[in-house]
């Protein structure tokens, strides 16, 4: 029921309720780490094919109240194809990157994509990079030395690979984004087939390269409906109405919010500790990227949608 309501809403809504709406994603997302964690151990692959299932399920209920199933056969195979890709590269990446490593470090990591887009927004023709851009890329790439080093202290052998591992999960979702700007004019009901499409293609996976391992407790087995709902479903639908009906350049400096709200949530979830290093590396990682933005926004707008 209030799934049909908000797809009803957002055919009449105003450019401020859609630009709030946006940034509801942004709120789901600050989640993404904190259910991650409680899902295990379910193997990465599993958990892919598991809450893309639920977020495919979600889209079907949109597409139903959005204009239909026949919106999809008007939507070209590469965009099928380019934005399942970019959905299942980056979820399994950043699911791999939280078993290995403590997940509020690599969740901040992770959280370099909004810096990285607005970096290669600028290598884009007719874009250059400024020196703002520079300043906040050196600023929000200390943030992540600090994580990496251990606060100075050192490097952590055993956490390096799933540092390693959130830092692509990073450039998968900015590469992704950045291309993806091509694409403004498909409707939102695609997304439906990205989900649907990464969950075929992750359970093919863990079949083949993983041993299957339920969650262990109903809490588990919640955060993965949670994921599912949110995270991995509903948040890529109202960010698509959100880029595509709201103010694009609000929605990109809320954006870098994100590693703030996502490392409050997984302290005040008991996953993590506030630490100086911790709490640093999250301000530097959200301040670089907001000086970097503000440095495009003085220029021209730059999209920084986390959605084809």
């Amino acid at each position: 029921m209030q799934l049909a309501l908000l797809v009803g809403i957002t055919r009449v809504m105003s450019k401020s309720t859609a630009t709030l709406t946006g940034f509801g994603a942004v709120l789901l997302w600050s989640l993404l780490a904190l259910l991650t964690v409680r899902t295990a151990p379910v193997p990465p692959f599993l958990l892919n094919a598991l809450t893309f299932a639920i977020g495919g399920a979600v889209g079907l209920v949109w597409v139903s109240l959005s204009g239909g199933f026949g919106q999809l056969a008007r939507i070209p195979l590469h965009v099928y194809l380019f934005g399942t890709a970019g959905l299942f590269g980056y979820h399994l990446l950043y699911f791999t990157a939280l078993r290995m490593a403590p997940a509020a470090e690599a969740g901040l990591i992770a959280y370099l994509w909004p810096l990285l887009i607005v970096l290669f927004s600028g290598l884009l023709p007719g874009e250059k990079l400024l020196a703002g851009h520079l300043l906040g890329g050196l600023i929000a790439f200390a943030g992540a030395a600090l994580i990496v080093t251990s606060g100075g202290t050192g490097f952590n052998a055993e956490n390096l690979p799933g540092y390693g591992l959130a830092f692509l999960c990073a450039l998968t979702w900015a590469t992704y984004s950045v291309v993806s700007r091509s694409f403004g004019t498909i409707p939102t009901a695609s997304v439906t087939i990205f989900c649907l499409a990464t969950a075929i293609l992750s359970i093919v996976a863990h079949l083949t390269l993983e041993e299957t391992v339920w969650p262990a407790t109903t809490s588990g087995w919640l955060a993965v409906i949670g994921l599912g709902l949110g995270p991995v479903g509903l948040a890529f639908f109202i960010w698509d109405v959100g880029v595509k009906r709201g103010d694009i350049q609000v929605l990109g400096v809320a954006s870098y919010a994100a590693p703030l709200l996502s490392t409050f949530a997984l302290v005040l979830g008991g996953v993590a500790t506030l630490t100086w290093t911790l709490g640093l590396a999250a301000v530097l990682i959200a301040g670089g990227a907001g000086l970097a933005a503000t440095a495009s926004a003085r220029r021209r707008p730059v999209s920084a949608s986390k959605d084809a």
